[in-house]
């Protein structure tokens, strides 16, 4: 199943352990960056519709951790870890993402940032370590809808509250 919304480029060696989404936000490719780059941006649009986030620590920079709860709408909580291994400002955003330091299921992120004229093309490719790892975070935790919903919380959040300069 495909979730990249354009013609795919010939298929790379990762493509049976790969989820990919994007979406196109209204607003210049720096804002959108920078709603990745401070944990007040965050924790106001991160996750799926109806989660929401706590975090224990974040540091933003090459080896630096973010320390995080979500919380699902059903109440059950998910302890995430994420260290940022890349980051280069305003363009791309690489990533490891587990449940905790040292998790063998963590799976690899790179965010790049388009512009595309006055918008931004945000994709978020995501590589597991296996394509069991892969089938189940479509199939259990549903990745690729909640990538996209994701995806949409961060167009709301930047085209609505951080563009407008109105945060509450």
């Amino acid at each position: 199943m495909s979730a990249t919304g354009r013609e795919a480029p010939a298929q790379s060696a990762t493509a049976d352990r790969e989820i990919v989404v994007s979406r196109v936000i209204d607003a210049p490719r720096e804002l959108v960056f920078e709603a990745f780059t401070e944990v007040r941006h965050l924790s106001r649009w991160w996750g799926p519709d109806g989660f929401t986030t706590t975090t224990a620590s974040f540091e933003f920079r090459v080896g630096g951790v973010w320390d995080f709860v979500m919380h699902g709408p059903d109440g059950t909580d998910y302890p995430e870890w994420i260290t940022w291994t890349e980051i280069a400002p305003p363009e791309r955003i690489a990533m490891l993402h587990g449940e905790s330091r040292g998790d063998p299921n963590a799976f690899e992120s790179v965010l790049t940032f388009t512009a595309e004229g006055a918008a931004t093309r945000i994709e978020m490719r995501t590589v597991f370590p296996t394509e069991q790892l892969r089938d189940e975070a479509v199939e259990q935790y549903h990745a690729i809808e909640g990538g996209q919903q994701t995806l949409g919380n961060l167009a709301g959040y930047v085209t609505g509250t951080l563009r407008t300069g109105v945060e509450g």
